[in-house]
């Protein structure tokens, strides 16, 4: 029998004010002072000095701001990577991402794609990316994605969205610092958290289920009830305890695989530019038959924090944009056989999908 051989965050700092340290820990990684380091940071922060004044730039370091409006795109990515390339002499000494799961996705494909040839669409898919990535650094400022731990990318190609699933993929070194996330929006930092805690009732109820991602999977559950369902911690205490649940949750699913509720919003996100937190939301909210403890505890909590989702999202589409949903949904095999089992086709037809959708 054969098993999994997956890497994991080499490197790792967690406390309230370890940004400050960025910029002695990536100094050893210069490759010399033409070799610049690419700081691609959210654009939410443009113009807040608090956080941007901080950024270590020094010698050729170019500081980008990316929009998290729209989760990354294939296009996207392979823009930025040309204009680094034609930018610079030197290969980059490394790629630092600062901002939420859409600016750490951008940050590892970028860094990925510095080193392999053609274009970011050619290894949506698991194990497709040969060479290894620039060294890449994550900065997460927003919890609940699992992006600063996972081994994908989540990008929206041309025919799909799907993650560049790889060993090359994981970050080289993560900053996780609570103090960035104090100025998330109420509704962000729900949808965000919940990502998490879908992560969580995915991962512990699959078939791939194993003593590794559960005991990282019942951590991360039990914080996200402690977070969203406890009136006893301050923020600092919940944002602590939520970033250490998006770790945790990543974690969860590094080693079996998420399912239902990610399939399914894929397809939201594909079609309708959804962004990722909240098509979970949107899903889960009518996956009862699947993970009916999951979905009590979720309506307990978007109830508790008072939190819209929004209703009819579906409603006025045609069968043909139906049929581009449940293609995408469809294709993330991994996701239903954790969800269901090898038979997972018998039970998740297309008209199934559709149901599932004209809920929504």
């Amino acid at each position: 029998m054969s098993y999994r051989n997956f890497p994991m965050v080499s490197k790792v700092v967690f406390g309230r004010g370890s940004f400050s340290q960025l910029g002695d820990i990536i100094e050893s990684k210069r490759l010399n002072i033409n070799a610049p380091f690419i700081f691609l940071v959210d654009d939410v922060f443009k113009g807040n000095a608090w956080l941007t004044s901080r950024v270590p730039l020094a010698y050729n370091d170019k500081l980008y701001y990316v929009s998290a409006a729209e989760e990354p795109k294939t296009t996207g990515i392979d823009a930025l990577v040309e204009e680094i390339i034609l930018r610079y002499k030197e290969r980059p000494s490394g790629i630092i991402g600062i901002g939420g799961g859409s600016i750490l996705d951008t940050a590892k494909a970028v860094a990925i794609m510095l080193t392999n040839k053609g274009e970011s669409k050619d290894y949506q898919g698991w194990d497709l990316v040969n060479n290894p990535a620039t060294y890449h650094v994550g900065v997460p400022t927003i919890s609940g994605t699992g992006a600063e731990v996972s081994r994908t990318t989540i990008l929206t190609g041309p025919e799909r969205k799907l993650g560049i699933n790889s060993d090359y993929t994981p970050f080289d070194q993560v900053i996780l610092d609570p103090e960035l996330t104090k100025d998330v929006p109420k509704d962000q930092w729900f949808y965000t958290g919940m990502d998490c805690f879908v992560h969580c009732v995915e991962s512990l109820n699959g078939t791939f289920l194993n003593a590794f991602s559960k005991s990282y999977g019942e951590k991360a559950y039990e914080l996200c009830k402690e977070i969203f369902l406890s009136d006893n911690l301050s923020k600092e205490e919940s944002e602590d305890k939520l970033m250490m649940a998006s770790w945790h949750g990543g974690m969860s699913i590094a080693y079996s695989q998420v399912g239902v509720a990610h399939a399914l919003s894929y397809g939201l996100s594909f079609l309708l530019g959804i962004k990722h937190g909240l098509g979970n939301c949107i899903v889960i909210n009518h996956l009862e038959e699947f993970y009916p403890e999951g979905v009590k505890l979720f309506k307990q909590m978007r109830e508790k924090h008072n939190i819209e989702i929004p209703q009819g999202v579906c409603e006025n589409l045609s069968d043909s944009e139906f049929d581009v949903m449940i293609d995408v949904a469809l294709s993330l095999e991994p996701l239903w056989l954790n969800a269901i089992g090898k038979n997972w086709r018998k039970m998740i037809t297309r008209e199934r999908l559709k149901e599932l959708y004209q809920k929504m």
